[in-house]
């Protein structure tokens, strides 16, 4: 028995001195604590062109991500190419009251036209407010997603009546299909935060309106 009580002492005399560390160390706000940001993991923040990676806090990192919404490639691609993508929407819509025959088609069309009338404008707008035309490279043009050819075009402008209701929601469902692509990419690779709201107005306005096409098909 004595052996055993023996053996206990020092058990007790370290638990007591490992509370006490732990007590010094929980009660320690001296000047030598750090803040937590500084003590924090360290974000590598690519530098401008020409300039070198540097390295910043987490949160340092992040309040420069939302301070700084400078238009990047990405951005003015996207509003260059919308404003062709919207205009080729608009000729399709002009054609609408003279070759259908559903009031539904007509009403429709009349709802696109007012809706992406102002998004060009606005587009526009944007762009030359940042020192940009609107006027995009060739490539950019002939890689926009959901744009109806001159052949289905021309198909479209001889259509009348059921037929031309048809073909013409057959192609405005590509199209704002095309364009939810197109907004869904500047998104995730845009920098604007104007451009990502009208990206999203054009996500929400077109995916309703594809829902209403195919219930008219």
């Amino acid at each position: 028995m004595l052996i055993r009580r023996a053996s206990r002492v020092p058990l007790a005399v370290a638990s007591l001195a490992a509370l006490a560390v732990l007590g010094a160390g929980g009660c320690d706000s001296g000047s030598d604590a750090k803040p937590a940001a500084e003590t924090g993991p360290s974000v590598l923040v690519p530098g401008k062109p020409g300039e070198a990676n540097r390295k910043m806090s987490a949160e340092d990192a992040a309040r420069q991500r939302t301070d700084d919404d400078s238009p990047n490639s990405a951005d003015v691609s996207y509003a260059r190419m919308m404003i062709e993508h919207h205009a080729q929407a608009l000729e399709m819509t002009e054609l609408v009251p003279d070759r259908a025959e559903s009031a539904k088609v007509k009403a429709l069309a009349e709802r696109i036209a007012a809706a992406q009338k102002p998004e060009i404008a606005g587009m526009r707008g944007w762009l030359k407010e940042h020192g940009k035309d609107d006027k995009g490279t060739g490539h950019e043009h002939a890689t926009m997603p959901g744009m109806a050819t001159e052949a289905q075009l021309k198909k479209l402008r001889s259509a009348r009546g059921e037929a031309f209701d048809q073909l013409f929601l057959t192609l405005m469902i590509t199209h704002h299909q095309g364009a939810i692509t197109m907004a869904t990419d500047v998104k995730g690779q845009g920098n604007n935060v104007r451009i990502e709201e009208m990206a999203d107005d054009v996500i929400a306005q077109q995916t309703s309106e594809i829902t209403r096409m195919r219930d008219m098909v």
